[in-house]
């Protein structure tokens, strides 16, 4: 059967659009409906049907099914080689045979029967994508409109659904209208033959934590955890929070300046008459101070542990029996929830009567403030030696620092060679008893040295006279030129040295000068002379001759 195309296709996108379910979802469903209902009309929910559907073409196709036997047995679903070979020849023994469905010839109760099938199917596929969304949303706070209310409960629009909330998940006497916001803890999603089924509550503890988390920062960023929550939804609950950083103080941030924060959440819990009550306090890893703590606004001033069947005794004065109690016991049943420990609230008169020992609270005070401060030298010893057996950045896990290395001694053999030879010849030296002395004029005089002892001496081949002499003649050639001849230091120096053999010496300050004082200055002052030459006193007329012959 042919159908509007466009018209189909526009009427499968508004069911996605609002429903929340997929084109293909929706598909599958009909032909699941229109095969049932079409079964319903044969009158045999095993009779054999094919939907075939098009939704690019707008063509729907729906076909009753018939095996092609030899022996008919059942004529619903066999019909005989003769009579299907009489329709087409091409049919053979096990082939199916196919007889077209019009739908004019679907009953009117047989078209209600497949719409109804469609809108149960489309609603299971609609619950179904409900679960896949909310299923991660266990846990969390949701927000919906009330569009229906009764005396059983209200019922809530959430995403593309209605949850329903009961008249014991809400908050004591509180009261809705019909287009009111409110919030819905989600505390479980369940998934059923008949789709998803999502529950939810106002009187939940969840409910409670979900709004602390909201209102108090220090409890969203962590700073604050909250331990424990006991709750009697419209009347009183106990909410334990602690600390990791000593300098916060958890029931203060909690419950703010003036009792600002604390406020905001009991306004957003329910809106009877009678205003649920909310203890923030302390918790603490000591049972005994975390259930004097519990059973606040009361003053515990003792209390007696059995911890092997978790009861308590808590010891208070008389004025704060009742209190302790609280109205119809709600105080002593929600520390109870809260600690889980089962408790017994007794005077001090009745305590002693009964010979029950107890700790007083400065007791448990002073316990808890020397088993603190053992945790923090623990604390430090551990810090120090976790510094001592740290590895240095960049060093590789289980690395030891090596220890000062121990090197054998390396001797070099010919040094220690030569340093025995040298303490030889020290040992063989003498000393000197007699320095000799040499003459102010000596001519090739050698000194008489004994073996053991090495003498330095100095030869010459020239006599004092002769050295003066000469170097008169050199000044007085010097001066008949016109000029002063630059004294050559390095000449005179090698000069020295092929005329002067110098061997060396014991101690050259035993030896008598060979000049004198004056003969020494003089020198030094000629020798000045010698080195620095006046431009001034150059006659360089005396050299255009020399230039002249060498042209």
């Amino acid at each position: 059967m042919a159908i509007n195309a466009q018209a189909f296709l526009e009427a499968l996108n508004e069911i996605e659009a609002l429903k929340g379910v997929s084109k293909d979802i929706i598909l599958e469903s009909l032909k699941e409906a229109m095969m049932k209902g079409y079964r319903k009309q044969l009158g045999a929910d095993d009779a054999l049907v094919r939907v075939e559907i098009d939704p690019i073409s707008g063509t729907i196709e729906m076909y009753q099914i018939q095996m092609v036997v030899a022996e008919v047995e059942d004529d619903l679903l066999e019909i005989s080689l003769e009579d299907a070979q009489a329709v087409d020849k091409k049919y053979q023994i096990g082939d199916e045979f196919l007889i077209p469905a019009s739908f004019d010839d679907l009953r009117k109760a047989t078209a209600m029967n497949i719409k109804s099938i469609l809108k149960q199917k489309v609603a299971e596929a609609e619950k179904s994508a409900l679960y896949e969304t909310f299923k991660d949303k266990i846990g969390t706070m949701i927000t919906g409109k009330v569009e229906k209310v009764d005396d059983r409960g209200v019922s809530v629009n959430i995403v593309k659904t209605s949850v329903f909330l009961p008249r014991t998940a809400m908050i004591g006497d509180e009261k809705f209208e019909v287009g009111d916001t409110i919030k819905l803890y989600v505390s479980d999603v369940a998934s059923g033959t008949k789709g998803a089924h999502i529950i939810v509550s106002r009187a939940n503890e969840g409910f409670l934590k979900s709004l602390f988390f909201e209102e108090i920062h220090d409890i969203y960023d962590g700073t604050i955890i909250i331990k424990a929550i006991a709750r009697f939804a419209g009347k009183r609950s106990k909410v334990a929070v602690y600390s990791n950083d000593p300098n916060v103080d958890p029931a203060g941030a909690c419950i703010g300046p003036n009792g600002s924060k604390i406020q905001k959440i009991v306004s957003q819990l329910g809106n009877g008459q009678s205003k649920e009550k909310i203890d923030v306090i302390a918790w603490s890893e000591n049972p005994a101070l975390f259930i004097m703590e519990s059973l606040k606004p009361a003053q515990v001033i003792g209390i007696n542990i059995e911890e092997g069947e978790k009861k308590a005794t808590a010891i208070v004065d008389e004025n704060s029996f009742f209190l302790a109690i609280g109205k119809v016991g709600i105080n002593t049943k929600l520390a109870v929830r809260l600690t889980g420990y089962k408790i017994d609230i007794k005077t001090e008169e009745q305590a002693l009567e009964e010979g029950i020992n107890f700790k007083t609270f400065e007791e448990i005070q002073a316990e808890e403030v020397a088993l603190k401060a053992q945790r923090i030298r623990e604390a430090q010893i551990q810090a120090t030696k976790t510094e001592e057996t740290s590895v240095l950045p960049g060093l590789p896990e289980g690395y030891v620092a090596p220890t000062e290395r121990q090197y054998e001694d390396e001797v070099d053999e010919d040094i220690e060679e030569a340093l025995t030879r040298e303490s030889e010849k020290e040992e063989t030296i003498t000393p000197i008893e007699e320095t000799p002395v040499v003459e102010e004029t000596v001519e090739e005089t050698t000194p008489v040295v004994e073996e053991e002892v090495k003498v330095t001496t100095v030869e010459t081949t020239t006599t004092i006279e002769d050295l003066e002499k000469s170097l008169e003649e050199d000044k007085t050639k010097t001066k008949s030129k016109g000029g002063y001849k630059k004294f050559n230091k390095k000449k005179k120096e090698e000069e020295s040295e092929e005329t002067v053999k110098v061997t060396p010496t014991v101690d050259p300050s035993t030896y008598m000068s060979i000049y004198t004082e004056e003969e020494l200055a003089e020198m030094e002052e000629e020798e000045y002379e010698d080195d620095y030459v006046e431009d001034d006193d150059i006659d360089y007329d005396e050299y255009d001759s020399y230039y002249d012959d060498e042209q």
